[in-house]
């Protein structure tokens, strides 16, 4: 067997469609320019209100805008941002800007870098989102966990998308029924 597959001896058999497909740990080396993104490069300058931001997030159907200043990205601000640092302090979204509550200097990737390092990155740092720069370092999108999981949905369609609603769970049957 190929020392690069992950294998599930379990896997489930189909008389249909044969053999499950295992995950092959090659899918994690292509660059993140193969995966499908939602949105490209969503960015607002600094200074700009948080509610300026969140007009802009709830817009792009995004969780996140990149922070930029000079071309370049100087922080990312989240709706985890707007949750964990903003809510209940009576902050007034019209007249703070996202200076104080973004995150600085992100860590961020290039489109050449391996899924394997965003899935890396996102899971020690506990990020949902990355900024994604060119080779000078400018902005050119943002990569989200959902980015990953709709390209792991795509490699895996029947595994993922067959699945009951509610694993190992029978249906409810309404009582009377």
């Amino acid at each position: 067997m190929d020392p690069e597959t992950i294998f599930d001896e379990e896997a489930r058999y189909d008389e249909d469609e044969g053999p499950a497909k295992a995950i092959d740990a090659r899918l994690f080396a292509e660059p993140i320019k193969s995966l499908p993104r939602r949105v490209g490069r969503v960015a607002v300058p600094l200074g700009t209100t948080i509610g300026q931001a969140a007009r802009i997030m709830k817009e792009h159907r995004i969780g996140c805008v990149l922070v930029e200043d000079g071309g370049k990205v100087v922080g990312i601000f989240t709706e985890r941002d707007i949750l964990t640092k903003l809510v209940g302090t009576g902050y007034d979204p019209a007249k703070v800007s996202v200076d104080g509550a973004m995150t600085r200097n992100p860590e961020t990737l290039t489109l050449e870098d391996p899924i394997a390092f965003a899935l890396q990155q996102m899971s020690v740092g506990g990020y949902r989102h990355v900024p994604l720069v060119d080779p000078d370092g400018h902005p050119v999108g943002i990569l989200s966990v959902k980015d990953i999981v709709d390209y792991l949905t795509e490699h895996f369609p029947r595994e993922i998308l067959n699945l009951p609603p509610e694993p190992g769970r029978q249906p409810r049957i309404p009582e009377g029924a």
